[in-house]
């Protein structure tokens, strides 16, 4: 489903990507790790058409994404259909008056009727535990909260690819365990995962693949997540624990 070919990108003179390979089939479940400032979030960014590669290819669905197609309207619509991206800060994702408006947005940007904007973002309030908070601001809402409405403004659109950028940050312990709980329902339903973290007490039985980046912004290691994550000597040595 995702292939990136040799991708390298750069903020002005600064690398933030760096010859990077991968390939990413239809149902996977991936965990980013790397130290800070590694290029786990550009990576993300990149895969969700924020920004873009200088060098190299990243195919989406048998389709090479480019800057001049994703400001065509309709190829921009049909990609963002199939992939969603939740950010590492809620706050630079919440903008609207409501939770239910927060969640209906991308919908009518979809195009999507009232009656299936309305049936969507009432089973996602549900999926999410926040019926009760459809009519609050998102910016009264507490870390967690602000999350769920997040998490739910993408899964109202239904993507087959649900990237997220360190998902467990700033929420409480049962927040976490509930996103969990969440996170391995949706690949269990055959939804694509990838997600930078550094929080793996809580992310036990999620992923199935790592993906290493380096303080060189590199990838150093793509293995089984659970061989990465008990080789305390490899995370030791690379900054990652």
């Amino acid at each position: 489903m995702i292939e990136v070919k040799n991708v390298t990108y750069s903020y002005k003179e600064r690398n933030a990507l760096k010859n990077i390979s991968i390939n990413i089939n239809e149902g996977e479940s991936v965990a980013l790790i790397g130290p800070n400032g590694s290029g786990k979030s550009t990576f993300l960014k990149l895969l969700n058409g924020i920004v873009f590669h200088k060098k190299g290819e990243y195919i989406f669905d048998g389709e090479k994404i480019t800057e001049q197609k994703l400001n065509n309207n309709i190829f921009s619509k049909l990609f963002h259909k199939k992939i969603g991206f939740v950010f590492q800060n809620s706050d630079t994702q919440l903008f609207c008056s409501t939770v239910y408006e927060e969640i209906a947005f991308g919908l009518r940007q979809m195009g999507f009727s009232q009656e299936e904007v309305n049936k969507r973002v009432y089973d996602c309030l549900e999926l999410l535990n926040i019926e009760k908070l459809k009519h609050e601001a998102p910016y009264n809402l507490s870390g967690g909260e602000k999350k769920k409405v997040a998490i739910a403004s993408i899964l109202s659109i239904n993507p087959e690819v649900i990237t997220l950028d360190e998902p467990m940050n700033g929420i409480d312990p049962k927040g976490k365990k509930f996103l969990r709980e969440l996170m391995k329902k949706l690949n269990a339903s055959g939804k694509t995962l990838i997600c930078s973290t550094h929080d793996f007490e809580y992310i036990k039985g999620i992923f199935k693949r790592a993906i290493v980046f380096s303080q060189d912004h590199e990838i150093i290691r793509d293995d089984e997540y659970e061989k990465v994550i008990q080789d305390e000597e490899f995370l030791i040595r690379n900054n990652i624990k």
